[in-house]
């Protein structure tokens, strides 16, 4: 039986950075049919870019050639009726090249957990709130730009707290600068996003007690999809 691993991405906190901008993007403007197959499309990229990123990490293709096939195949039909559809999306792919370059450079230095491979991503993963918007008929690109800034922000702060769980647990001066960052981004958030400051504030509290514990790297992963989810309601309730 072949195995799995080489069709489910491991990394399971990109899951949440998958879904939470998608959503911010349809928060910001209105669910239309066209989101289900645009979703469908972005979920088979992610899918798509982890066999092609492990293959050129290990240098080893053909252990990766079905899962790159399955989801290439998968992948290419919806491509051609998303560009048919809204031909104005391929605009949108654009700032992805140099990013997902950056995410293919660190795989071939076998250095995936570099910090700026992470922003990186993130960056890559917050980008879909803007064809989200664009397809969903948006009005407010204002609105759209403040839940682009908000997932980075958020994201990178989640990074920088689930390092100093794993990776750096014992680096005092790491726990110091993930704290500082939240500390930054919850005052930067009085001016920001003033109606969240609550769930940013909770964010803050969250980096500074969690690593201070116990807690395992599985437990931090489930407890980070509340978080996410926190911040989602709250955006939906507060924001608006």
């Amino acid at each position: 039986m072949y195995s799995m691993k080489k069709y489910i991405p491991n990394q399971h906190g990109a899951w949440a950075m998958l879904v939470l901008p998608f959503l911010f993007g349809v928060a910001a403007s209105s669910w239309q049919p066209i989101h289900i197959p645009l979703f469908i499309c972005w979920l088979l990229i992610y899918l798509f870019s982890f066999p092609l990123l492990q293959g050129v990490k290990t240098g080893k293709f053909e252990r990766y050639e079905k899962p790159l096939k399955v989801y290439g195949i998968l992948l290419l039909p919806i491509i051609v009726h998303l560009v048919i559809t809204e031909p104005a999306l391929l605009w949108f792919v654009l700032p992805l090249v140099p990013l997902f370059a950056v995410n293919l450079y660190y795989a071939k230095a076998k250095n995936e957990r570099a910090l700026l491979n992470d922003i990186s991503a993130i960056l890559a993963f917050c980008l879909i709130i803007y064809p989200v918007f664009y397809v969903g008929q948006g009005e407010s690109w204002r609105t759209a730009a403040e839940l682009f800034l908000l997932a980075v922000l958020y994201f990178v702060g989640t990074a920088l707290y689930v390092k100093t769980i794993i990776r750096e647990r014992k680096n005092i001066h790491f726990y110091y600068g993930s704290v500082l960052y939240h500390l930054l981004v919850a005052a930067a958030g009085l001016f920001l996003f003033p109606s969240l400051i609550v769930p940013l504030l909770i964010l803050l509290l969250r980096a500074a007690i969690l690593p201070r514990t116990a807690i395992t790297a599985k437990r931090t992963g489930l407890i980070e999809i509340g978080f996410s989810l926190m911040l989602y309601v709250s955006v939906l309730v507060l924001y608006f």
